[in-house]
Formats: structure tokens, C-alpha cells, sequence
């Protein structure tokens, strides 16, 4: 049978995108200023690293859980990082038995490496480059390994082998809130799939935060807060990410103490197995949030209440924390008290703590003496639990708070001993701060990739910064950097953008992304097909090559509706200026796009030609007779189907909003019903693939629970997270309304199409009766809608319906064929 690939695939991989070392007696490749000051860290950790057996053991099981048919083609070795120059390495080579072989069950392929996760990085790099593989998760497609060769027929490498190097040695990911945006709900079976796929794609610094608040309720009952006195600190399941950073308190709680003894279960489940792999998990540290009753069992203690993060009108039974200065001498002993209980409980640490003190609060003075007397206590507070410990920042602070000018940023980066604070320069795709910082005032960091907000849904990333970002600050003068780093708000979507980061962590020069992408294409799908190619280069250049600076928070109509009086709303330009007779149209597409709001409202993000991307959806829709039976293919034709309409949704109540100024109530009726049919036609697109269904986050909630009551928490707390959050009144919708909103089959049309559905009603009311628009008792009409479906226990689908290509088609035709004539 023919190959669906090029003859030269995997010369394409080595000669186009990847730079090896592949002479064996190499030296030591140039490090930065920034390795050397972490070194003694990276000594401890390679000495305290688990028994190469149990390492190799890690992959074997991985390989057996991914390719059980190959169980017996690949043998595993750990070698020394001296056999890789003086890196962490590894190496792909042919067996030695293959001259030999006298059955298909031999093996065929040699991977060594320095670590497990060396191991796995280097079967998956094989199976990636030499066989066209494709990993990605379960939710956004899978694994495509119909490519891959039956056991016996594996592609041999050349015969010097395949040296491959971490120019760095950390590859870094998450992020504080991907706690709780993505892994609320997960089981130990979810768990051991993501650590899998942390290991394939090279990652060995992952952050481990499950499960802290059951370490969190022993240290404190050693300061005699009561399990009681945690029930208004602890946030619930769904918001612990924002509790812990000391943003909110009590909401969504309390936790059941069955949750703290699962969680912490679990927790000690993901570390045995982080550390099977030779990963550095990094464990959370003291940031000063502490319950409200310390104050009253230590009142001569330095605690302030915090501003309000967010609540309407600041309702103190959820917001405004209260955090104990860190120059006060408790702060030590808390801080030292809580590494040392984990130490206890998890048998081990690796001297790497995360602890984001003024992660969206502000200190109250901004004296650089204080800032540095603030830093140099929250470091006392790890190292006299741990000698060796090692401060991990998320630099959000400094992007995201005007407060941090270079002098405060200064003492704090300087407080700590250098090489004792490494900080995550969070959203360097986009934002880099190591250029306009001086690499940090000199402190060690990872570059990293922010890319997604909130878990949102949406088609987006900024692939040449990608390719070539963390190479240029790696190779800059006195360049502190140490490590690349992916640190996404929610995962699970936008594979691509993942696929190539993780590749940054290997390499040495910067990559051709174009000619990376007509490679990702026939990985993805198992098969080269001309028409893909051509579609991918059109995503290429549009929706995966934002250059505009925007933070992409999804505000498309659909899943962020505007709260505003529509005669604020500004209308395009484009339009003729005339009564709207029914059939009123624009002038011109591109410019109906670029023409939204004059912000009064968050106006979604649009960066491309949407008729380009539509091009793209027609060749997609094209390769479906070849690709339909590929789930990867499948789930991309859902999202960009989903992203096409979206951005036609947006435009469409654009022209409602401009029927509505022309007192053209005929056409706001007509408009809006189509607007309503829209949402719904998506909802049965989205339900075509399980990566776009409301039902498996719902019973994945479901799932944790002991009891009915529980049930019912945390599917409110589930709800919740994905619509308004975290309070509103009657008349008053949450400040934080649609930040986690997500395109999901089953919340379009139980929520976002009613929601829609009331404001159009409101719209016709108000031309009809020739009064203004009732903005108030819209609300009151909307927030009763939203407390209703979040406390509503209607069940959900978990498996899809629907063929994805059939619905694709019909929607194309239905609504994009001849979008310019509404």
C-alpha cells in the first residue's frame, strides 16, 4: 500500500525545523547567564531524581498506555548527562539487534535519555518526526498514529543516531487558575493521561497544586483556626484558584471534608508519578492569605483587609481578603510550618515553591525598602522550611498592575539571593517583559506562552513569536532565561499552538513556521492532502498570526452578550443611511468587520480577514471524502465551522443594533429570529464532536461527589464558573459575567440563545410601544435566567450526535455561501 506521505517525510522534519547535535562527543552547548545561576538547584535535583529503573519503568508504562502494539519495539536506557555534551538529552538510534533480528517483536528503536521525561520526549519525537504521528488531547482530537508502521517496519534513523538537546533545561507549564478552569473536576485517570502528555511533549516542571487546602487545614489547625473558620476561606471546588490567591473567600463552599481527603489522595497519586518520570514538580508556598479568625487568635499580628477584587459592591461575605504583612515574624513560621507539613505528607519536595503574593493585589506602600523587606520575608518563609528552596514568580504582576515601575519591580526581584527567584515571564508571545526589564534586572526566567484566557473558546495564536520568541531571548546578550514554558489559563483547545511550543523546548534555532505547518497538517490527519495544505496556510496567516497585541479574552456576541443600551452601541459607518426597509445591506464586508463599537462595550477581537478564513473552511469542507473518518479531523472542522459562524454571528447583530437605530422594527424581528436560529443550528454543530459538549464538565463535577448534596454543589459550582460569577443582585449582573465562557453545545441553547432571546424581545418592546429601552428589566430578566440554569440539574449529553462533516456543510450553505447578503 502506498505511504499517504511524502518519500522525504521525515527528511522535511530533519533538515526543515529541528538543528541536532549529532556528532556524540559534542561539548557543552553555550548556556546562559541565567543556567549558571540555578545550578546548584539542578545538581540537587539531578541527585535527589528517582532510580534510573523506576524512571525507566515511567516510559515503559506510557508507551504500553499509547502504543501497546509497539510495547516491544523500543527499549528504553537513562544515561548521563555527560554522554549529551553536559545537557540533558536524547538520543534516538537504531537497535543494536536489528542486524540480528529474528522476529517482528524485537525491538527496533533505541531511545536513550537523561530522565524519564527525556525518554518519553524522545519516543514521541521519533514517532512524531519519523513516523508522522500526532498527539493531542483526547478533547481536541486525540492521538492519530495510523501512521505509524506496524512493529518490524519502523523507519530506521541514520546510522550516527539522533542527538537531541534541551538548549535550557526547564520546560515549564500551567498556570495558578489552569487549577480550576480545566482541572476542577479531574480523577486520577484524567490525571495519568495529562501527565503522560506532559512527559511526551518534554515538559519537567510542571506546577502541582492539587490538594493543598488538606495540607493548608493541618497547618492551621497548629494555629488553632478551626475546620469551621476554613469554611469561609476556602473557596469552592470550582473557584480555588482565586481563594488561594487571596481574590475571593467562602464562594462556592464550603468544601466538604471529603473533598480535602480526595484531593489530597489524588495529589499524592500526581507527585509519585511526576517524580517516576524525573520531573521537578513545583509545589504552592505561604503568600499571606490567611482566614479572618487569625486576626482574632493573633490581634497584634500586621493583617489588612484587601480591596475588592470584583464583587459588586463590594460584598464583604466574598471579597476583600485579609493578608498577613509578610515582615510580621508570623508570616515566617506559617510559611515554614506549611512546606514543611507537605514535605511530610508527600515524603519529598523538590526545593521549588510557586507563591504569587501580589498576583492582582496590589501592596500598600510602594516604598522600594518595603517591597524589598516584603520579598526577602516571603523567601524566609519557604527557605527556613526548606534550606534549599528556590522561589518560582508568575510575572503577571508587572504586566497586568501600573503599581510595578522599575524601581518596586527592582526590589522586589532583587529581595532574594540571585538564584533563589526565578520568574515566569508569563505572556512573552505577545508581551514580552525580559527586553524592556533588562532581562529581569538580571534574575533568572522562562519564557513563556500565555496564549489562552480563561479557558475561552476560540481559534487563535501567534505562531511566528512562537517559533522564533524564546531563540531570541535565549541567544540575547547576558541572557538570564532558563527555561520555555507554557502557561495557559484552560487547555484543550488551539492544538497547533501547543504542538509547536513544545517543540521550543528542543530547539536551538528559530523555526520556519510555514514549512512547520505544511508538516502539522499530514501529522495531524495521518495523510498528506493537497487541499489541507492550502487550508492550513490560510489559518496560517490569519487566525494563528496575531500581531495586534490584543489580550484574547473571547467577547464574541454569542458567549459575551452586551449589556448596554443599543443606542450606545455605535454603528459601522458602512451601512446605506436610510430607514431599514428590510433588505438594507453593506457596502462592504471587511469593512462591516473592522467598523464595531465605540467602547462602550469589550467589542470582540477580530485580527484577519474573515472571508480568508471562510476560504480556508471551504477546502476543509473539501477534504472531507479523504478525512472524515480522522477525529482530528473532525474536531478542527467543528472549530473553524464554529469560528466562521461566530464571527458572522457578530456581525449579524450588528445589523439588528442598526435596524434597531433606523426604527426598522421589521427588520429587528427578522434579524433576531435569524440571530436566535443561528445559535441554535451552532449548538447541533458543536454537538457533533465530544470536544465541544457542556455534559462531560457537568458529570465530571457530578463524579467527585459523596452524596446528593454534594452533587448538587458542585454542579452549581460547575455552572457557575462557565456563566456568572461570582455575585450579582437582582438588577446588578456579576462584574466577571462571561470571562470563562466557552462554546459548548448544550450551554448555546439552554443559555446563551435565551439570553439573546430576551434582549431581542426588549428591543421590539421598546420600537413597538415607542418608549427607550428597558436596560434595567432586561437584566433583572437575564440574571433570573442565569440563577435559574446554574441551579438547574437538567442532564446533559457526553458522547456527540451528529456527522460533523454533513452539519459543516449545510451550516456553510445556510449561512457563509452568500454571507455578504444577510
Amino acid at each position: 500500500m502506498a505511504s499517504p506521505f511524502p518519500a522525504n517525510f521525515s527528511l522535511i522534519f530533519s533538515f526543515v525545523t529541528f538543528t541536532f547535535c549529532i556528532i556524540f562527543s559534542v561539548t557543552r552547548c553555550s548556556s546562559t547567564v541565567g543556567v549558571e545561576y540555578i545550578s546548584r538547584l539542578l545538581e540537587i535535583q539531578d541527585r535527589e531524581r528517582a532510580a534510573p529503573s523506576v524512571q525507566i519503568a515511567a516510559a515503559r508504562g506510557l508507551l504500553d498506555r499509547l502504543v501497546p502494539s509497539h510495547s516491544s519495539s523500543f527499549e528504553f536506557r537513562i544515561i548521563s548527562k555527560e554522554h549529551c555534551g553536559g545537557e540533558s538529552c536524547f538520543i534516538i538510534s537504531n537497535h543494536p539487534s536489528l542486524s540480528k533480528r529474528s522476529s517482528a517483536v524485537s525491538p527496533e528503536i533505541l531511545i536513550s535519555g537523561v530522565t524519564g521525561v527525556e525518554l518519553s520526549a524522545g519516543l514521541h519525537w521519533y514517532i512524531k518526526h519519523w513516523c508522522g504521528a500526532h498527539i493531542s488531547w483526547d478533547k481536541t482530537g486525540g492521538v492519530q498514529l495510523s501512521s505509524v508502521p506496524k512493529p518490524g517496519s519502523l523507519p530506521h534513523v541514520q546510522d550516527s543516531g539522533i542527538l537531541v538537546q534541551r538548549p535550557i533545561p526547564w520546560h515549564y507549564y500551567q498556570n495558578a487558575v489552569t487549577s480550576s478552569y480545566t482541572f476542577a473536576w479531574w480523577d486520577w485517570e484524567r490525571w495519568e493521561k495529562e501527565i503522560d502528555w506532559m512527559a511526551l511533549q518534554g515538559i519537567n516542571l510542571p506546577l502541582a497544586f492539587t490538594g493543598q487546602e488538606a495540607i493548608w487545614q493541618k497547618v492551621f489547625q497548629n494555629f488553632n483556626i478551626s475546620s469551621s473558620d476554613l469554611n469561609d476561606f476556602f473557596g469552592g471546588p470550582a473557584f480555588l484558584a482565586w481563594a488561594r490567591m487571596g481574590n475571593l473567600h467562602g464562594w462556592g463552599g464550603p468544601l466538604p471534608q471529603t473533598w480535602l481527603d480526595q484531593q489530597l489522595t489524588l495529589q499524592k497519586k500526581i507527585l509519585a508519578r511526576m517524580y517516576e518520570f524525573g520531573m521537578t514538580p513545583v509545589l504552592p508556598a505561604f503568600s499571606g492569605n490567611v482566614p479572618a479568625a487569625l486576626k482574632t487568635i493573633f490581634p497584634s499580628a500586621r493583617i489588612t483587609r484587601l480591596a475588592n477584587w470584583f464583587t459588586v459592591g463590594g460584598d464583604s461575605r466574598w471579597c476583600c481578603t485579609f493578608l498577613l504583612d509578610a515582615t510580621d515574624p508570623l508570616f515566617v513560621e506559617i510559611g515554614k510550618a506549611f512546606v514543611q507539613e507537605q514535605s511530610k505528607e508527600y515524603g519529598r519536595t523538590s526545593h521549588i515553591y510557586n507563591c504569587g503574593t501580589f498576583d492582582e493585589n496590589t501592596p500598600p506602600v510602594d516604598d522600594p525598602d518595603y517591597i524589598s523587606a516584603l520579598g526577602a520575608a516571603i523567601y524566609r518563609g519557604m527557605q527556613s522550611g526548606d534550606e534549599n528552596a528556590v522561589w518560582l514568580m508568575q510575572g503577571w504582576l508587572f504586566s497586568y498592575d501600573p503599581f510595578w515601575k522599575p524601581p518596586q519591580m527592582k526590589a522586589l526581584l532583587h529581595s532574594v539571593p540571585v538564584g533563589r527567584l526565578v520568574v515566569l515571564d508569563l505572556f512573552a508571545e505577545v508581551k514580552p517583559l525580559w527586553p524592556t526589564s533588562d532581562q529581569f534586572y538580571g534574575i533568572p526566567y522562562i519564557w513563556c506562552m500565555l496564549h489562552n484566557f480563561a479557558g475561552n473558546t476560540e481559534m487563535y495564536g501567534v505562531l511566528d513569536a512562537v517559533g522564533s520568541g524564546p531563540v531570541e531571548a535565549r541567544m540575547s546578550k547576558n541572557s538570564t532565561m532558563v527555561g520555555v514554558g507554557m502557561s495557559m489559563e484552560g487547555i484543550e483547545q488551539n492544538p497547533v499552538a501547543y504542538d509547536l511550543m513544545a517543540e521550543m523546548a528542543f530547539q536551538r534555532n528559530p523555526v520556519d513556521v510555514k514549512m512547520w505547518i505544511d508538516t502539522y497538517s499530514s501529522r495531524r490527519y495521518g495523510r498528506y492532502v493537497s487541499s489541507m495544505q492550502d487550508a492550513w496556510s490560510i489559518l496560517y496567516h490569519t487566525v494563528y498570526n496575531c500581531t495586534d497585541g490584543a489580550y484574547d479574552k473571547n467577547r464574541d456576541v454569542i458567549v459575551a452578550f452586551p449589556d448596554i443600551d443599543p443606542a450606545l452601541i455605535s454603528s459601522p459607518q458602512v451601512f446605506i443611511r436610510q430607514r431599514y426597509n428590510g433588505n438594507i445591506k453593506p457596502i462592504s464586508r471587511s469593512a462591516f468587520l473592522e467598523e464595531t463599537t465605540d467602547g462602550t462595550y469589550d467589542k470582540p477581537h477580530l485580527w484577519y480577514s474573515t472571508s480568508e478564513v471562510v476560504r480556508a473552511l471551504v477546502l476543509f469542507i473539501k477534504s472531507g471524502d479523504e478525512l472524515s473518518g480522522s477525529n482530528t479531523y473532525r474536531y478542527d472542522l467543528v472549530d473553524l465551522t464554529r469560528q466562521a459562524l461566530a464571527k458572522y454571528a457578530n456581525e449579524l447583530f450588528l445589523m439588528i443594533i442598526k435596524a434597531y437605530q433606523l426604527d426598522g422594527v421589521h427588520g429587528v424581528a427578522h434579524l433576531s429570529q435569524k440571530f436566535i436560529e443561528l445559535v441554535e443550528d451552532m449548538d447541533t454543530l458543536l454537538a457533533c464532536h465530544e470536544g465541544f459538549l457542556l455534559g462531560p464538565w457537568l458529570e465530571s463535577a457530578k463524579q467527585l461527589a459523596q452524596d446528593e448534596k454534594q452533587k448538587k454543589q458542585y454542579e452549581w459550582n460547575a455552572r457557575t464558573q462557565i456563566t456568572m460569577w461570582f455575585d450579582n443582585t437582582q438588577e446588578e449582573a456579576s462584574l466577571l459575567r462571561d470571562y470563562g465562557n466557552k462554546y459548548w453545545s448544550g450551554l448555546l441553547k439552554d443559555y446563551y440563545g435565551p439570553r439573546a432571546a430576551i434582549y431581542f424581545k426588549y428591543l421590539v418592546e421598546s420600537m413597538e410601544k415607542g418608549n427607550g429601552f428597558r436596560l434595567k428589566d432586561w437584566r433583572r430578566e437575564w440574571i433570573k435566567l442565569t440563577n435559574d440554569w446554574q441551579s438547574s440539574r437538567n442532564i446533559y449529553p457526553v458522547e456527540s450526535i451528529g456527522d460533523a462533516l454533513n452539519t459543516s456543510k449545510w451550516l456553510y450553505s445556510k449561512y457563509l455561501l452568500n454571507a455578504d447578503t444577510c
